[in-house]
């Protein structure tokens, strides 16, 4: 199933708010996510804040249920005027039930829409203070990359806009996506805005042993499967205690502990950021029941799925 992203691009729009999660969004269309892009504007021809032109966009049209609005930030130093013929389509783009997500100073604009009042949220550091005074209902927060509350999601800009798209690519189609993405990208995979780059579907991948490379990305394409030791031995040709041996000391564990490290990295990403059913968890992360998912993540991470997602929250 298909995804509109519809790209909302300002006058004085900086390009790398602008380019960063494009790319991204592009690079997970690729590699098989069914994301198709859209450009709208004001005004067909901007003017970035790099003063690179920007023609050919589209008129405002309708955005529906399912859609995602994306709002690189602007210079408001260059502009503080907002059309608000931009904000009226916002506000019904919300209405709609789009995702609205805005890269730095893009969040002016989902305030002006009113779509701010009662949720938490971020933008530039720069701006941080200036966001409270203006929408003083806003939960505005400073110690964070990007914020998902609900449908209405918020970076703190520039690069963090990447950290935003692969969010919403791993949302909308897993960790295993979204660290390709990254990985082609050359960036960390960060699952939340604060969180240290932990994911195990792009940690340990940074060495040049081919055969573990290899295995290491059936493992990641298909952590929920069941595959054996012989089995990966010979998708490598090499025998399996040469394959076991060269994955200890290149990873550190053995091939199926590795893939194990993959399922639990899975389901607590499905734990955070779903309200699927610790079952339903289970069963996507190739596990019997939620009770070997339970004995497997309590050995792990030292408390139950149920916990775990408490602790989030």
């Amino acid at each position: 199933m298909s995804k509109r992203i519809v790209v909302l691009v300002l006058p004085h729009v900086n390009l790398l708010d602008l380019s960063g999660p494009v790319q991204a969004f592009s690079a997970a269309a690729r590699l098989g996510a069914g994301y198709d892009l859209a450009f709208v504007s004001s005004d067909p021809l901007v003017s970035s804040a790099q003063g690179l032109d920007l023609s050919g966009l589209g008129a405002l049209a309708p955005v529906h249920d399912g859609d995602l609005v994306l709002i690189p930030g602007a210079d408001l130093t260059m502009s503080l005027e907002i059309d608000p013929g931009v904000i009226r389509w916002i506000r019904e783009a919300a209405d709609a039930g789009a995702q609205i997500a805005s890269v730095c100073t893009g969040a002016f604009l989902l305030g002006e829409a009113g779509l701010l009042d009662g949720h938490r949220c971020t933008a530039h550091w720069s701006v941080i203070d200036h966001m409270r005074e203006r929408y003083p209902r806003a939960r505005v927060v400073d110690d964070v990359l990007f914020v998902m509350d609900g449908l209405i999601l918020t970076s703190a800009g520039i690069a963090s806009g990447i950290d935003l798209a692969l969010a919403i690519i791993e949302q909308d189609h897993g960790a295993p996506l979204a660290a390709r993405v990254a990985r082609e990208l050359v960036v960390y995979l960060r699952r939340n805005g604060t969180a240290a780059p932990t994911s195990p579907f792009v940690e340990f991948r940074d060495h040049v042993v081919p055969e573990v490379q290899a295995v290491q990305q059936i493992l990641a394409d298909g952590f929920a499967e069941h595959y054996t030791l012989e089995e990966l031995s010979q998708a490598v040709h090499l025998a399996p205690r040469t394959l076991t041996s060269k994955f200890v000391r290149t990873v550190g564990m053995t091939p199926l502990q590795y893939q194990q490290t993959l399922r639990i990295g899975h389901a607590k990403a499905l734990l955070s950021c779903t309200g699927l059913s610790i079952e339903e968890i289970s069963l996507a992360c190739g596990y019997a029941d939620a009770r070997q998912l339970r004995r497997m993540f309590s050995q792990v991470q030292g408390l139950s799925p149920r916990e775990y997602r408490a602790s989030l929250r």
